[in-house]
């Protein structure tokens, strides 16, 4: 059975979709963009704080559904240019560099999987749009 996710603590869909579906463990978040729940508005200020506020969103997302970052298991990162790939990576690595309490065999926290790929253009003229699977035990 599919439950729609949905908070005010991340913008609202801008189309047909949901914010987020859980279908039995697992939450499927739908791609979000740098907009500033509050004021409705894309971030300013380039790559870095665009890719904050989409993490931000994610996470807000995955609150509503009872979750955390540390639960992520894979994210898609959209790029309107690979050429802001490091500075994407370096936020990315503050979201989810910190808080897992499960470590690989170096001591490594498990990062989720992660495809990053450069696109024609993002909605609303995003950099960045950043989507999440994640699955609670």
């Amino acid at each position: 059975m599919k439950q729609s996710i949905s908070t005010t603590a991340a913008p609202a869909a801008i189309g047909p979709y949901s914010q987020a579906i859980r279908v039995d463990n697992l939450v499927f978040t739908s791609g979000q963009i740098p907009i500033d729940p509050a004021t409705g508005t894309i971030v300013p200020d380039g790559i870095k704080a665009q890719t904050r506020q989409s993490l931000t969103n994610v996470e807000n997302v995955l609150k509503a559904a009872g979750l955390t970052l540390g639960d992520v298991v894979k994210t898609t990162v959209y790029l309107a240019d690979m050429a802001d790939f490091a500075d994407m990576n370096s936020v990315y690595a503050e979201f989810f560099g910190q808080g897992q309490d499960v470590s690989d065999e170096a001591g490594t926290p498990p990062f989720p999987a992660r495809s990053a790929v450069a696109v024609k253009a993002l909605p609303k003229g995003a950099l960045v749009e950043i989507e999440a699977i994640a699955a609670k035990d």
